[in-house]
């Protein structure tokens, strides 16, 4: 943080920054080292510039994970720790107890009676020691969900209430890890128990736990009405810098409102517009005390609207900060049990704790009726990163590849155990995810927190002038307290007593790649040699940013963009009004495609029907267009780190909006039976029965469903068992070239031969007069006998440079071509221009057409009856890897409209580079014909 960045937090609305990076070693794993000579700069630096803007600046640590409570010799180096940083001018301290096992050791047990007991004990003499300074505290149970065996009965929340200091703040998340309303009853529950108001840790945009999703929508489920029983909010925010945005401004929106709106704010309005926002002017509909979250997006959105236009620079190549979650289930794969890296503090009050206690509830039971659907989504859960990262919800301390991280649900989902009809709900607790504050930002990077010099520092994360500052922010966490709240008992709320909880950001998140190629393991690594570069950044001021001519053309993101953007990536439980329209598009598209088998009937009801279809399936190229303007804009805009922040993202949605939309296009040929929808309908989606519901209702934590739209919009394409078509490695830099598929038609042919010629080796020693040779022995056929199953890809220059072709029965396939084909060839290929000099293999091709014959294994046909091939330019291929999954996903999805659940490849033995190739596919090897030299690999979908 520097000047320019506290002075954005100031701006936006914020008072209390926490620094409680979990990637900073220091801060956690080895909480026990003090700080070098260099690291204290750093340090200083933010705590300096904090103060500079009014911001209270709290300094986090964690020792929960090893500490002996019982140690002297280890609270005090605890003490020395804290004392050093109280030296560098910090003034507010907490201590995070968080992702703990809540057990004692065997020489704590001997000194304290309880878990609460020990932490109590340390917190309160670390408070005294620092001379009760403005203090957190995160309790290990830090939601309702989480205590055990409830609120109101926890013997260790109501430990934490009476014995921890009247002056120390407690965090609070709701009734979940991320929940999705905070009511008022819920908030007076915990603070009867905790004898005080909460600090609430509010982890709705918190983005950690889930690869696929950024949140962009506006703070919401949470009525300002609870503004007055809180001691402050604190904001856990996504794990990119840059997407913060809309969750700090409406955040601040919402502070400054004394009730929201009555209006039910998922339902359009006649008063908004298309997109679903209020139409001006916006004081006429909402008085200002009013909290609207539609009129907090479109505001926030003008915020967010000027740093695209601020240049920036960056480095290293794309890498998404968060990993695949482990589902962390004792007894209900159903209820992850993730810990979130949240705060909580608390701080005892004057009041005693009364009343009588209430006998044991008996256990709570899940209705497990919706289990298998649960398991599916977490079954088809994406992830491209391969590289090492860290991961809160999996460990605070170990670097893990996203591969070994194990998918509970998933192994459970595909095994034959029976599921009973009710499974009673474990209490055991549970690790959590790093979380920050509303009015709170936290930073959870190395790179943001502990590395801000002038000079390169050790997973130090590139930042700008202005947005640097905002970044490290972000990471470390801002957390804002009302100012005009005021409780009745002695503790006022103090701009200054809040601080933001700690998001599971690795260090990576931080880093915006350019100029300068850095792996991701580089920036986990956290060591004293771990140097990074910095790059010159350009400087602006806000007054300089709202002077930049924002032009309308191609090249700049406007309003309207960014609300799209804020839509396809909207909440937790909630997608927005644009992202709904386009899963239903795509959902009636796909089941009414039938009335397309009847286009020749002459019936006017009929014909009607298909005008609508058509109208419908152009208005969803329109929109998949936009989303594809949307990537280019992002990619070419000025802000390299914010590009850099939020290409991936929306690489992704226009990849799977490609899919889906080149599947609508080939289902407009209309070649397919009428049965078409027994083959086209997922087992578990969107439109499943209660899916949408459980994924609305709050009563899941998010990373049950998750993926977000990505995924739900790619569970709509009917390819089951095809998860791993979907998992994508993305750019390394944007970019602004989007491949496009459509169906085959005859003036492409040309450009099919070409690609293939260039795809294939043997073609370049094919004499002259051979030359299309193997293109009509292997792709000719296809393309003349059933072109309707053929997918042609091109770039943005309409130039081809993929094709897929198929055939849903090869022995129907096998006999036309008997017919239809063999004898042209024949024709053209006469055995007499059969040279000696000739090669073996343009000799045996041409003798196999004049001696045609072929029998697909009965071991093959009967799994596996239809067959295809397809091709891609090697240098399209290696700038997007995903090329090739992309076109055979539409082939698979058009063959199983066609009633074909298997296809297979057969390829001559010699040809390990198309071997290598279609196993990378997620074909297998079916049969081996050692006699003929041949190999038929295979997949179902």
């Amino acid at each position: 943080m520097d000047f320019r960045s506290s002075r954005r937090l100031k701006k936006w609305g914020m008072d209390s920054y926490l620094y409680a990076p979990k990637d900073d070693y220091k801060h956690r794993a080895y909480w026990r080292e003090l700080y070098t000579v260099e690291e204290t700069e750093n340090l200083t630096s933010l705590i300096t510039a904090a103060k500079e803007q009014g911001i209270v600046f709290y300094y986090a640590l964690s020792p929960g994970q090893d500490m002996t409570y019982s140690s002297q010799k280890e609270l005090q180096i605890l003490k020395r720790k804290l004392e050093q940083v109280s030296q560098f001018g910090c003034e507010a301290f907490a201590l995070l107890f968080d992702d703990i096992e809540p057990e004692l050791s065997k020489l704590d047990k001997e000194m304290f009676q309880t878990f609460a007991n020990a932490q109590v004990s340390v917190t309160n003499e670390i408070f005294t020691t620092l001379n009760n300074p403005k203090f957190l505290f995160c309790p290990t149970q830090y939601c309702s969900s989480r205590a055990v065996p409830s609120v109101v009965e926890s013997e260790y929340l109501n430990t934490i209430g009476t014995k921890l200091h009247a002056d120390i703040d407690i965090m609070w998340t709701g009734d979940k890890v991320i929940s999705k309303t905070l009511t008022i009853e819920s908030i007076q529950e915990i603070s009867d128990v905790i004898r005080r108001p909460p600090v609430i840790w509010d982890n709705l945009h918190a983005n950690d736990y889930d690869q696929k999703r950024v949140f962009l929508g506006p703070y919401s489920g949470r009525s300002p009405e609870i503004i007055p029983l809180l001691k402050g909010v604190l904001t856990n925010p996504n794990c990119e810098f840059h997407a913060n945005t809309i969750a700090i401004c409406s955040l601040a929106a919402w502070s400054k409102c004394k009730s929201e709106t009555k209006i039910n704010t998922e339902v359009k309005l006649e008063t908004e517009t298309e997109d679903g926002l209020p139409q001006e002017p916006i004081p006429s509909i909402v008085s200002e005390n009013i909290y609207h979250p539609k009129i907090a997006l479109k505001n926030a959105i003008k915020e967010w609207l000027t740093e695209f236009c601020i240049p920036k620079e960056a480095f290293g190549p794309i890498s998404k900060p968060q990993p695949p979650v482990t589902m962390v289930m004792p007894i209900l794969p159903i209820i992850p049990s993730v810990n979130t890296c949240m705060s909580l503090t608390t701080t005892t009050t004057s009041c005693s704790f009364t009343g009588n206690p209430k006998p044991s509830p008996a256990v709570p039971e899940f209705n497990t009726s919706q289990l298998q659907a649960f398991a599916d989504v977490c079954s088809t859960v994406n992830s491209s990163s391969t590289n090492p990262v860290m991961n809160s919800l999996v460990s605070a301390t170990k670097i893990i590849l996203d591969d070994n991280i194990p998918n509970t649900i998933a192994s459970i989902a595909t095994s034959n155990i029976e599921i009973p009809k009710k499974i009673p709900i474990s209490t055991m607790a549970v690790p959590v995810m790093k979380i920050g504050s509303t009015q709170l930002i936290q930073d959870e990077s190395l790179d943001n927190n502990l590395d801000m010099t002038e000079n390169s520092k050790e997973n130090e994360p590139l930042m700008n002038v202005e947005d640097d500052e905002l970044r490290e922010l972000n990471d470390k966490g801002s957390l804002k307290f009302d100012d005009i709240v005021k409780t009745n008992n002695e503790h006022e709320i103090s701009d200054e007593n809040i601080e933001a909880m700690e998001c599971g950001s690795s260090i990576a998140s931080q880093t915006s790649p350019n100029n300068m190629v850095k792996t991701l393991s580089e920036d986990i690594i956290m060591s004293d040699n771990a140097k990074n570069e910095i790059v010159m950044q350009i400087e602006m001021s806000d007054e300089e940013v709202q002077e930049l001519n924002l032009e309308s053309d191609f090249k700049s993101v406007n309003e309207d963009d960014l609300l799209l953007f804020c839509d396809l990536f909207y909440l937790p439980f909630q997608h927005g009004n644009q992202a709904l329209k386009v899963l239903n598009d795509f959902f009636w598209l796909k089941n009414n495609a039938n009335v397309l088998v009847s286009r020749n009937k002459n019936d006017s009801s009929v014909k009607i029907e298909i005008q609508e279809w058509m109208q419908r399936s152009q208005k969803f190229d329109e929109y998949c267009h936009s989303v594809y303007i949307l990537g280019k804009k992002i990619s070419t805009c000025a802000n390299k780190e914010l590009c850099y922040d939020l290409f991936s993202y929306i690489w992704d949605i226009a990849t799977a909006l490609t899919v889906l939309n080149a599947f609508v296009k080939w289902l407009a040929l209309g070649c397919f039976p009428e049965n078409i929808n027994s083959y086209t309908q997922g087992s578990f989606t969107w439109f499943s029965k209660g899916w949408k519901e459980s994924f609305q209702s709050g009563d899941q934590e998010p990373w049950v469903f998750r993926g977000g739209l990505v995924s739900d919009l790619q569970r709509l394409m009917p390819v089951d068992g095809g998860n791993d078509l979907f998992v994508y490695k993305f750019p390394d830099s944007p970019t602004v070239e989007y491949y496009l598929m459509r169906p085959y038609n005859h003036m492409d042919e040309e450009e099919v031969y070409n690609v293939y010629q260039k795809t294939n080796q043997d073609t370049n020693i094919l004499p002259e007069n051979f030359k299309e040779l193997l293109f009509d022995l292997n792709i000719c056929p296809f393309l003349t006998l059933n072109p309707e199953l053929a997918i042609v890809m091109h770039n943005t220059c309409n130039i081809i440079i993929g094709y897929a072709c198929a055939v849903v029965d090869c022995k129907i396939f096998n006999r036309n071509k008997e017919i239809c084909w063999i004898p042209n060839m024949c024709e053209k290929y006469p055995l007499e221009k059969c040279e000696s000099s000739l090669p073996v293999f343009v000799k045996t091709t041409v003798n196999g057409f004049h001696n045609f014959k072929y029998e697909c294994p009965p071991c093959v046909y009967s799994t596996y009856p239809s067959i295809l091939s397809l091709g891609i330019l090697k240098d399209d291929l290696i700038m997007n890897s995903s090329l090739a999954k992309q076109i055979l996903t539409v082939l698979l999805a058009a063959l199983r409209s066609n009633g074909s659940f298997g296809v297979h490849i057969c390829l001559d033995d010699r040809q390990c580079g198309e071997m290598d190739f279609y196993l990378k596919l997620g074909f297998n090897e079916i049969f081996r014909d050692t006699e003929n030299s041949t190999i038929y690999l295979g997949r179902q979908y």
